[in-house]
């Protein structure tokens, strides 16, 4: 978009959002304090944040009890906002950074710094975000920066005043220069309010007549409801597709086929080797069987030649040549004894 149009855009949009909305002057509180605050209030409203800002401070005694809490506990005090939990581990996160980098919860020194360091600074620590960065960069250093949130990236991309590079890249390239610095915090409040009932309840009718009275053509990129699931799917069979295509195109090359032929002919050959090792196992299981009913013939035949019988045949005759020496022994004794009587003379 030429720059040109794009400042005619921004000057549209600020001139609509100032019908419907008031700007909302913020306290002034410590850097670290405003960061924190900052968390709570991105794509939330003012009358909320505060409650809740003022909620985190009374639950807790200081900050290092704040930083070692479960992000489930913090989303708990923090409820009321459009998003406690991203808020809550913004909060901390952008704590633990803090103590970790300088092992204190004081960022006065960033104010003594150029506005470029100061914001490079805030930005490098985990869980601040370019809403958080920009709104301290305005109401602490006194610099011009606009703050805009996720909800305001998309809004801005609906309005038509950003594409969908910088949408992803959260960028609204000549936003400060299209509005001047002396406006600069009304426009980021009015901005932010917008941006806070949009991420509320994007299907709203008060929201759809303030983005078409900005613009009448922005009705086919506003959200439309169940059109996530469609985008989605939408999504998936086009990266499905392009799959395919290139698979396609892969495969119509030369080098693609001579890769598939190398690779069909090992597979013959994997094939091959399977068989043989299949076929390898079945004979030696078929020449196992038959050893096995070799050694079953071999048994029983050596069991034929060898009868049981034959030893207890030789045993009764044994038994039996026994009994008549004993017979004759008997006989024996008693011929001996009459005639020993025989002798004996009379008396």
């Amino acid at each position: 978009m030429a720059a040109m149009k794009r400042a005619d855009v921004i000057g549209r949009v600020n001139k609509t959002l100032a019908k419907h909305y008031q700007p909302i002057k913020t306290l002034e509180r410590p850097v670290l304090e405003q960061l924190l605050y900052a968390a709570c209030l991105e794509d939330s409203r003012h009358e909320m944040a505060d409650e809740c800002f003022a909620r985190l401070q009374e639950s807790y005694f200081d900050w290092n009890e704040i930083r070692v809490t479960a992000v489930r506990e913090l989303s708990e005090v923090l409820r009321g906002l459009n998003d406690s939990v991203r808020a809550a581990t913004h909060v901390k996160q952008t704590l633990h950074s803090v103590f970790e980098a300088i092992y204190e919860f004081d960022l006065e020194a960033t104010k003594k710094q150029n506005l470029g360091v100061s914001m490079k600074q805030l930005g490098d620590y985990k869980g601040t975000t370019p809403f958080t960065v920009s709104f301290v960069a305005q109401t602490c250093y006194a610099g011009h920066s606009i703050p805009v949130s996720d909800r305001g990236f998309e809004l801005m991309y609906i309005l038509g005043v950003i594409n969908a590079k910088e949408r992803e890249a959260k960028s609204v390239p000549g936003l400060e220069r299209a509005v001047p610095k002396n406006k600069g915090a009304e426009f980021g409040s009015l901005l932010q309010q917008f941006a806070a009932d949009f991420a509320a309840s994007p299907f709203s009718p008060a929201v759809r007549s303030i983005v078409l009275e900005v613009d009448p053509e922005a009705k086919e990129r506003l959200p439309k409801r169940g059109g996530g699931r469609k985008a989605v799917s939408k999504k998936k069979t086009a990266k499905k597709t392009s799959k395919t295509k290139s698979a396609a195109e892969q495969a119509a090359s030369p080098a693609s086929k001579k890769k598939a032929a190398v690779k069909k002919k090992a597979a013959v050959k994997k094939k091959a080797a399977v068989k043989k090792k299949s076929t390898d196992k079945k004979t030696m299981a078929v020449k196992k069987k038959a050893a096995g009913k070799k050694a079953n013939v071999k048994k029983k035949a050596v069991k034929k030649k060898t009868p049981s019988s034959a030893p207890k045949k030789k045993k009764k005759k044994a038994a039996k040549s026994g009994g008549s020496i004993t017979k004759k022994a008997t006989r024996g004794a008693k011929k001996s004894a009459s005639k020993q009587l025989a002798r004996r003379k009379p008396r």
